[in-house]
């Protein structure tokens, strides 16, 4: 079982997919290569959790079987109807097999949208129930499918304009099988290509959250990114409208520009909550253990407040984290201010410092301008008012990817929210309205600066 955040069981993660309350539980199944921890043929392997904090794998649920899939049952999504679930997602077939690896392939590729109902959300019927539902024509990918109040069902499918802009892909069903085009959106926004769009409403505004491609230079890091934007959508004709005056032209969904592919769910709260992929540059190889490549970001809750959306920590993970285990107030913790000469490696040297254990710890602080945080390595300060990170020093020796990220200009506020993991930390900055995750290796074993509190895990608390 995994805790807090999901992680590949062994081998290969990527994409969330299907993620939905079905019945009591919450349900996400993830694109999954089964045989070694790098991409390669897409299966979905599936988790099950009752509290969004403690997850049981269950296996792979889809795998290839159809002449429209025989390459990859890529990234879709889940909707309960009338009683069942439905699972919704890209067939793909490649044109020209690679004779050194059939899980690859640069060349052309053909596509379909297909589709998959269980009665259970357990049991799928790979060798004989799964159906084509939409033909593919061209680059079409990762259907996002929702019911609106009037009745009728939407899909939404990431695409490009001739290669050059990304595009979001319309279609509408009466009976969510037969499917009619409808419209499509295309935009600079949406990088080149669009992948894994995901337009819902919060309150009575519509958000749109999608992965654009090469919406950035490959200069120190990943060209791919995962954006966020205020939309208005007209239910009637299927138009997207973006909006001009907002502010931001887009927000990063999470500004450590390591996640990608985010996918939403109301959960049984009625809130929107949001899981992606934190795409990780080598596996992780421990001695006895399966190598494993790929993990999920915490659980996040979708807020949207004057022209800005804001990812917040979901009450299931606050509630996870009940036990206090240092305050300001104690001796433990090595505080920054209160030496004058004294520099952060001396203080570790004299074992001035809180102990990581390798256990999920939370690290909540208030940043005064120019203050630094050492958690274990990893580094976070306030600079010119803004936050950043430093992770040079627990990222090993990986070329090409960056090691600094910062957050946009914050106005002399600092409240930060920090999770830590072996694996992945995560900084909420002034309760979402940024949050930067880094993906890290390595990381030592104590925490230097000031801290205001810091929380461990219960295990024994479910949601």
């Amino acid at each position: 079982m995994d805790t807090l955040h999901l992680k590949a069981p062994g081998n290969w993660l990527n994409d969330p997919n299907g993620f939905i309350y079905y019945k009591g539980k919450y349900h996400l199944f993830y694109q999954y290569f089964p045989y070694a921890p790098v991409w390669g043929t897409m299966h979905w392997g599936h988790a099950v959790s009752e509290d969004l904090v403690h997850w049981e794998h269950m296996g792979a649920a889809l795998f290839p079987t159809r002449y429209e899939d025989q390459n990859g049952c890529f990234s879709g999504s889940a909707i309960e109807q009338d009683g069942k679930m439905n699972l919704y997602y890209t067939g793909i077939r490649y044109r020209e097999i690679n004779p050194e690896n059939i899980h690859v392939s640069e060349k052309e590729y053909d596509v379909m949208q297909l589709m998959i109902s269980s009665e259970d959300g357990y049991a799928f019927d790979n060798f004989g129930g799964k159906r084509v539902v939409i033909p593919g024509t061209e680059n079409m990918r990762d259907p996002k499918v929702w019911k609106e109040e009037n009745g009728d069902f939407y899909m939404v499918l990431g695409s490009s304009s001739r290669g050059e802009m990304g595009s979001a892909v319309f279609y509408r069903s009466k009976d969510g099988f037969n499917w009619q085009y409808m419209s499509r959106c295309q935009s600079g926004r949406f990088g080149k290509i669009l992948e894994c769009p995901d337009l819902f409403r919060v309150g009575e505004n519509y958000i749109l959250i999608g992965s654009a491609m090469h919406i950035t230079e490959s200069t120190g890091g990943y060209e791919h990114h995962a954006v966020c934007m205020p939309v208005q959508f007209d239910t009637e004709k299927c138009r997207l409208t973006l909006h001009e005056a907002s502010r931001e032209e887009y927000q990063y969904v999470d500004y450590g520009l390591d996640l990608y592919a985010p996918q939403t769910n109301v959960d049984a709260e009625g809130r929107r909550v949001m899981i992606a992929w934190m795409r990780m540059p080598k596996a992780v190889e421990k001695p006895g253990c399966v190598p494993w490549n790929g993990m999920m970001c915490l659980p996040r809750v979708v807020e949207y407040k004057d022209g800005h959306v804001y990812f917040r920590v979901h009450p299931a993970v606050d509630e996870y984290f009940g036990i206090e285990i240092s305050g300001e107030d104690e001796q433990d913790l090595f505080f920054e201010d209160d030496v004058e000469k004294e520099s952060i490696s001396e203080a570790k040297e004299a074992g001035a410092s809180a102990i990581l254990t390798g256990e999920p710890v939370r690290i909540q602080v208030t940043m005064k301008p120019g203050e630094c945080l050492d958690i274990g390595g990893f580094l976070i300060r306030e600079e010119r008012d803004f936050i950043r990170t430093d992770r040079g020093e627990v990222f090993g020796n990986i070329r090409g990817h960056r090691t600094m990220s910062s957050t946009p200009k914050l106005y002399g506020r600092y409240k930060l929210d920090i999770f830590v993991e072996p694996n992945l930390i995560e900084v909420f900055v002034n309760d979402g309205e940024y949050v930067i995750s880094n993906v890290v290796y390595g990381l030592g074993n104590m925490i230097c600066g000031r801290v205001e509190k810091i929380w461990k895990g219960n295990a024994g608390i479910k949601c």
